[in-house]
Order: structure tokens, then C-alpha cells, then sequence
């Protein structure tokens, strides 16, 4: 066996001395090989193959340098854009990590020197936010991509329509105001004879609490308060000619009358102030991001298809900037980052737990106890908060979601 064949102990040697990065000055992008010290690299410059790349090379030097520093910069964005799509990075912790695989383009063969020069050109052009502190540059990948655009159109398209609705209601709301100052009777209008009361011998005098809900219901009380001062109580039953049987009298059915329609109405108007209560509710949270930590999320991004994520659920360990959750998978248990926009929320079987992500009850815990399919929409009970024990009828799939404790 010869001394340079394979398993022999000086070529297991070089196998181990030539893994993982070597000197960039010993590199050879035109013949991509990489020598190990000073000697093999003078050897390699006057072997014959490099003589033929340099005169190949001598022939049009600029196409290049032009080729090798595009297919520099596609590599060095795409190695970005996988790693630090939403985050503020230093640049030299992702020239680490790219020069990390040795068979990359190295940066003496491009047209940029140093590192500082390739992230100046990249903040001219656009692609990165560049920033110099001084800790060193860091960079912003800025996502340019047509599917991003457009999701970034839509969301700032549904923030105009959020402060136009924002801005018709208080017109609404400055309209009311006006009417109720301009129709505002005047005190004397309202204002009863104050006179001490007199009970008469054998005179029973009963006392009625009620919740006065609106103005028209508390004259009828003070009209009531200042007529029984003087009459007195009427038997809600009077005696027929014609036989001995106690029939209700029309006065207490009118006046029975009176107070059920007057008990309609206070119930009308506390329906009333319920559902405004609950418009202004939904103004203040709904919001265009949901994500909290401890859901239990379906992953719907094409993108991810490859690599086996396409509708597998995760759990939400960590929210980054409101929209990006770190994605614990349920089956793989890797993390991924993920946009809100390519998850979407699941549903637990009937009786499960889920969480209120948006609207006017967000952040509450309830219980799922029906589904509408036709609808899409699902009826919870509140189970913790100020509204404990309230039955939702009809809420949409995607403003509820299952969370880890129900598992």
C-alpha cells in the first residue's frame, strides 16, 4: 500500500487537517481550492491548471469579478433571509455564520474589500437597513417579496378604515352630545312643590324601589310621588251588583299595565346600553395582530411545505414584535419563526379550553360549547375575568384558539 492512498495514515492526517476553515490568503476561488499553509499555496500558483484559470481569468477579468460578487451578495441575502428575516443582526455575526460552509464565495474575489464596504452598498440599494453604533453595523433584512407587499398593503388598508371608523364615531358621538345640550328642559320645568306627607288614619303606605333607567321614567315616578300625597290607596278589587266575586278593578289593571310596559322598556334600554358597551369594547381591542404565548397554532405557510411544517400544529413559545411567534412543533419539537399571517388558529373538541385572541373580550379564557359550521362561528362561557359565567352566542373561529393547558 502506497504512502498517499486512502487509508493510509498520512491521508487520514490530511483528511483532518484540511476540515473545517482554513487561511482565506491560501484560498483559490478561481480553481476553488483551498491550501494549508504558505508552500502549498506557492506550489498551486505554478502547477499547470492555475496557469490556465489565470490566463482564462486575464482574458475578461471584470465578468469575473462581476459574476463571483453577484453570486456573493444572492448567497449572502438568501443565508439572511432564512436566519434573521425579522431581526435586527450585527453583521458580523452573519458573515460568521455564512463563512461558516467552506465552499462559499469568498470576499477577496468580489469587488468589495471589506465587510464594511459590501454593507454600505447594501443600505444603498435597499435591500438592508444599515445602522453604525458603536458595538459595530447592524442590519435589517427589508422583505420586498410581492406576497409581502401585498400583505403589507392590505394591513395598512384595514388600518385607514380602523381610524375612519374611529373618526365617524366620534362625530356620531359629538352629534349626540349637541342634541342632548340644545334638548335639555329647563330646571323649573322639572322641579316638584316640595310639601310634607300626611298619612290619614287606617292608611297603608307602601314604598316600591325600582331602577329609573331614563328621564321619561322618572317624571312618571314624581308625578306618582306627588298625586299619593293627597288620594289615598285604592282596593285592587272591587265587589259586582250582580254576585259576591272579587274581580280586579281597571284601575290596577291599568296601572299593572304601566309598570310591566314601564319594566319592558327599562329592559330595552339596558340591552341597549349592553350592546354599546360591547360596539366600544371591540373598538378599543380589536387589533390586526393575535398572537399570545400558549396557543396552540396551525402552520399554513407554503414556503415550509418542503420541509414537512405545511398544517402542523405548534405551540407559541415566545411573541416577537407582536407579529412573529417562535412556533414550538408539536411533533419534531423544532422552533420556527413564523408571521402571523401564515398561522391560523384550531379548535378544540367540544368542552375544550380556548383563549379570546381578539375583540371585545381578548385575553379571556372559555369554554368552547358549540360550533356552527355554516356560520363559522362558535359559542363560548366566559370563564375567568369580570365577565365569568357570560355566554357568547356567535364568535368567529379566527378570534378564538385553542391553548396548551387544554391539550
Amino acid at each position: 500500500m502506497g504512502k498517499n492512498e486512502f487509508l493510509t495514515p498520512k491521508a487520514i492526517a490530511n483528511r483532518i487537517k484540511a476540515k473545517g476553515l482554513q487561511k482565506l490568503r491560501w484560498y483559490c476561488q478561481m480553481c476553488q481550492k483551498q491550501c494549508r499553509d504558505e508552500n502549498g499555496f506557492k506550489c498551486h500558483c505554478m502547477s499547470e491548471g492555475h496557469q490556465r484559470q489565470m490566463q482564462v481569468f486575464g482574458e475578461n477579468p471584470d465578468r469575473f469579478i462581476d459574476g463571483y460578487s453577484e453570486e456573493f451578495e444572492e448567497s449572502f441575502m438568501e443565508h439572511l433571509k432564512r436566519s434573521h428575516r425579522f431581526s435586527r443582526v450585527a453583521a458580523t455575526v452573519v458573515w460568521n455564520e455564512y463563512i461558516a460552509n467552506r465552499h462559499h464565495i469568498h470576499m477577496n474575489s468580489t469587488k468589495w474589500a471589506t465587510l464594511t464596504d459590501f454593507v454600505k452598498y447594501l443600505g444603498r440599494i435597499g435591500k438592508c437597513k444599515v445602522d453604525e453604533t458603536p458595538k459595530g453595523w447592524f442590519i435589517t433584512f427589508i422583505d420586498r417579496e410581492p406576497e409581502t407587499l401585498l400583505k403589507e398593503g392590505l394591513k395598512n388598508k384595514r388600518a385607514r378604515a380602523e381610524l375612519a371608523d374611529e373618526d365617524r364615531q366620534e362625530k356620531v358621538l359629538a352629534e349626540q352630545i349637541e342634541r342632548a345640550v340644545n334638548s335639555k328642559p329647563d330646571k323649573e320645568q322639572i322641579e316638584v312643590e316640595k310639601t310634607e306627607l300626611f298619612k290619614q288614619q287606617g292608611e297603608k303606605i307602601g314604598f316600591s324601589f325600582a331602577t329609573v333607567s331614563s328621564k321619561a321614567a322618572a317624571d312618571t315616578i314624581l308625578q306618582q310621588t306627588a298625586a299619593g300625597k293627597t288620594a289615598k290607596s285604592a282596593s285592587i278589587f272591587e265587589e259586582r251588583d250582580d254576585d259576591s266575586t272579587l274581580q280586579p278593578s281597571k284601575k290596577w289593571r291599568k296601572e299593572n299595565s304601566t309598570k310591566e310596559n314601564e319594566t319592558q322598556g327599562t329592559s330595552t334600554v339596558l340591552a341597549d346600553m349592553m350592546r354599546e358597551e360591547e360596539k366600544a369594547k371591540e373598538k378599543v381591542n380589536r387589533k390586526d395582530y393575535w398572537l399570545c404565548k400558549d396557543l396552540v397554532v396551525k402552520v399554513m405557510s407554503q414556503s415550509l411545505a418542503d420541509k414537512g411544517y405545511y398544517k402542523e400544529k405548534g405551540v407559541v413559545e415566545r411573541v416577537i414584535s407582536k407579529y412573529v411567534g417562535e412556533i414550538r412543533m408539536l411533533e419534531s419539537n423544532h422552533l420556527l419563526k413564523v408571521d402571523q399571517e401564515e398561522l391560523e388558529t384550531v379548535l378544540p373538541q367540544i368542552g375544550g379550553t380556548v383563549r379570546i385572541v381578539n375583540g371585545a373580550y381578548r385575553g379571556s379564557n372559555a369554554r368552547l360549547l358549540a360550533i356552527d359550521t355554516q356560520k363559522f362561528a362558535a359559542k363560548v362561557q366566559i370563564e375567568n375575568g369580570a365577565f365569568d359565567g357570560r355566554i357568547l352566542p356567535a364568535i368567529d373561529y379566527e378570534d378564538i384558539c385553542k391553548i396548551m393547558s387544554s391539550l
